[in-house]
């Protein structure tokens, strides 16, 4: 089940859009290569592990026909021992003195061994001091070597002895007698440690001499130890006739190991190097190839110096290979296994197994030669892995970068913003979001490969629709605490302050000025991606640009008209609330808001992007006739006939219309303002509209609405209705005749008018 939900997840990775199912057959044809692949390797192997496993079995028949003779040449023996006892006359008499003559042969030797054997380690020690002097060449290596054995032989020897012995009171103070002996091996081990753990170095330097005693030392150790290991199988199967055969009881009686010791030591010489090289690849991932220079000139150093010092045997060249290569295998899977490995370094990885094997083929080595796989054969797994890796970054750093920018933005502290060159507020984090999205940009391009690249764009698409959202979002969220009634307005201004920083950074994701060598971000980012993806994914990635574009826009006027509906809300609460009613005609409400508004832009005319500040004043101008119109709904509105209602709404729109046409000639605005006043002027005509439902008699509102209907298709019957009851002269059969119309005019519908904002 595990794999199979491993498998889906797989799939759900390759396949995330409905484009991604053209993906299908070539992804097919890739697994059907990769299976034929693995299956002609598995075949191989197969073979190659049937002749291994023959070749065995034909051993192991051999050594026991082999062991079957000799058990049968040693019984032969015994009897003939048996039989020759009685055709000798006194045969035992012979036999007790011969064996008399041996035993004092063997005590004399053992003696002499033993009186001797303080003066032949204390030559060995003045040997190995003179060695101390020259650790490169160490010429007395062989001497040392050959004395020691010798000792080591008398040791053995006589331990054996002592044991067999009935009387082991002795073997305590014989092993002091040999203490030094110990102290003497482990001095001379230490030579040949070091000159092995100096082998290259050597053979580099020219010093085949002591390349070749060397060998020469681990062979002899080598030809001991299975001399040993033999007589130990010997003694255990046989035990009692092997007892009777005291040849077999002389020499060596321990396992020395040099030979695994000198493996060891080849490990040992690499490890330091692999781990210089992790600390030089942490910081400078992309020289992987110069880092790893060493491991082949180790390499070419042994094929090239030592392979003709070494025993044959030892295919001294295949064993160097094999280990280094385990160890590079270990070293490279430890990373890519490593959960915090950076894209840059996993890309490195990914890129060296195929430099790897190119240095390994010109040593001479094929890659099937090579086990196991340097990566595990994980190649695709890990561009899979790189590029996730990728998105993890760009993920990481938006969420990041928009936490700050959500706690700067509702704690609202001072200095949160930034200006740029033209003083235009701007967030902080706009230019960081954009350069590391470049720079994971250049990431996913060092890849090479289309696929990675175009699953970190559909990441980086997400992201930044994501965070528009989560803009909005916020920005309504906050709104909302300043328009209740009686909410605190203490840090308000700070709050504009933001919403006019947000809209200028949309505006900065897009403005392109291609005649002065300007573009904006979104341009320079498309202007990335393009190389990097194919034809079809680049068509797909040009909706998701013009979408991510609309967004932009979209945020950048809805802070703008979250803006001016902040003023209406906190600053015209009350003015707006005045109009209609009895003291609307004697106060200039009309004149305080557009004060207000004259002050707002003077404000921020100098912090605000040029374009965004045409879309404010005609977002002011559209929203004050909104709310204009609305106000027939306040408490107590009404119209009387004999109240001058037509001449102050004619004042009231010549105040609004005198300030916005006033601002393309004011002086702090010229050039900055491009606002079309005749636009604004067109849609203020429906106030005429409104004075005239409410100036006609009661037999002519009909006509009037169709009129209005007919010009403004989303007109809402809610708000004539709130228009008539207004009247004074109201009656119901007023209304009825307007909703009767309602049914019978029919009207095109075409684009939103002012009207369909007025409920």
């Amino acid at each position: 089940m595990a794999g199979d939900e491993s498998t889906v997840v797989d799939l759900a990775d390759l396949l995330r859009h409905p484009e991604d199912l053209d993906k299908i057959p070539f992804l097919k044809s890739e697994f059907t290569r990769k299976k034929a692949a693995i299956d002609g390797q598995l075949r191989a192997g197969l073979q190659d592990q049937l002749q291994i496993t023959q070749s065995g079995m034909n051993s192991i028949s051999d050594g026991q026909r082999t062991v079957n003779q000799i058990k049968e040449e040693m019984m032969k023996i015994d009897k003939l021992c048996a039989e020759s006892q009685n055709m000798i006359r006194d045969f035992p008499n012979i036999n007790l003195l011969s064996q008399v003559h041996r035993n004092f042969t063997q005590v004399e030797a053992m003696k002499a061994n033993i009186e001797s054997f303080d003066g032949r380690l204390k030559d060995l020690e003045h040997l190995l001091r003179e060695d101390d002097q020259d650790m490169e060449s160490q010429p007395n290596i062989l001497s040392i070597h050959y004395g020691l054995t010798q000792l080591r032989d008398i040791r053995d020897d006589a331990m054996d002895q002592i044991k067999r012995a009935s009387d082991a009171s002795l073997e305590s103070h014989l092993q002091d007698y040999f203490t030094r002996l110990d102290d003497v091996i482990e001095w001379f081990d230490d030579h040949l440690g070091t000159a092995c753990m100096n082998l290259i170095p050597l053979v580099q330097a020219g010093n085949q001499g002591m390349v070749v005693r060397l060998a020469l030392i681990i062979e002899e150790e080598e030809k001991s130890d299975k001399k040993v290991q033999a007589l130990q199988d010997a003694q255990r199967e046989y035990k009692d006739l092997a007892s009777r055969f005291k040849s077999m009881t002389s020499g060596p009686k321990q396992l020395r190991g040099y030979k695994e010791k000198f493996l060891k030591t080849i490990e040992a010489r690499a490890d330091p190097n692999f781990e210089k090289a992790e600390g030089r690849f942490l910081e400078e991932p992309e020289k992987l190839p110069k880092i790893m220079a060493w491991y082949f000139n180790d390499l070419n150093a042994v094929k090239l110096g030592m392979v003709s010092l070494m025993p044959k045997k030892w295919n001294v060249f295949k064993t160097y290979t094999d280990i280094y290569h385990r160890m590079m295998h270990d070293w490279l899977v430890k990373h890519i296994d490593n959960p915090e490995l950076s894209p840059p370094h996993m890309l490195s990885i990914i890129d060296w197994s195929e430099k790897y094997y190119a240095k390994m083929t010109k040593l001479g080595w094929d890659q099937k030669d090579l086990h196991p796989h340097v990566l595990d054969a994980r190649e695709t797994e890990l561009i899979r892995e790189y590029r996730q890796l990728i998105v993890k970054s760009v993920d990481e750093w938006m969420d990041r970068m928009f936490a700050a920018d959500k706690k700067s933005f509702i704690e609202r502290k001072p200095d949160t913003l930034d200006n740029n060159e033209h003083g235009y507020f701007r967030t902080k984090t706009l230019g960081d979001m954009w350069r590391m999205l470049k720079e994971q940009t250049a990431v996913a391009g060092e890849s090479g490969r289309t696929d990675v690249a175009e699953g970190v764009f559909d990441a980086m698409f997400r992201a930044l629709k994501s965070r528009q959202n989560m803009w909005q979002k916020m920005v309504d969220d906050e709104s909302i605490k300043f328009k209740q009634p009686n909410a605190d307005q203490e840090g308000m201004q700070v709050f504009q302050d933001w919403l006019i920083a947000i809209a200028n950074d949309q505006i900065a994701c897009i403005d392109d000025n291609e005649d002065a060598g300007q573009l904006g971000y979104l341009t320079r980012f498309q202007r990335d991606l393009e190389p990097l993806v194919t034809p079809k994914y680049m068509a797909y990635a040009l909706t998701e640009l013009d979408n991510l574009r609309d967004g932009f826009v979209d945020l950048g006027t809805h802070c703008i008209t979250t803006f001016v509906s902040l003023i209406f809300k906190v600053d015209f609460r009350s003015t707006v609330a005045d109009f209609f009613h009895s003291k609307w005609y004697n106060e200039y409400a009309m004149k305080r808001i557009t004060s207000t508004f004259d002050d707002y832009i003077g404000d921020y005319s100098k912090v605000l992007h040029q374009s965004l500040l045409d879309i404010l004043i005609e977002e002011l101008a559209d929203e004050l006739l909104v709310h204009y119109l609305s106000s027939v709904r306040n408490k107590g509105a009404k119209f009387r006939r004999s109240d001058p209602f037509t001449e102050k709404f004619k004042d009231d729109v010549l105040t609004a219309f005198e300030f916005f046409q006033n601002l393309n000639t004011r002086a702090d605005l010229t050039n900055v303002v491009t606002v079309d006043f005749a636009i604004i002027k067109q849609k203020w005509r429906v106030v005429d509209k409104m004075v005239r439902l409410l100036e006609a008699d009661k037999a002519a509102v009909v006509m009037v609405y169709e009129d209005f209907k007919r010009e403004y298709w989303d007109l809402q019957m809610n708000w004539v209705e709130a228009v008539l009851r207004s009247r004074d002269d109201f009656d119901r059969s007023m209304l009825s005749g307007v909703k009767a119309k309602a049914g019978e005019v029919y009207v095109e519908r075409g684009l939103e008018t002012i009207m369909s904002k007025v409920k």
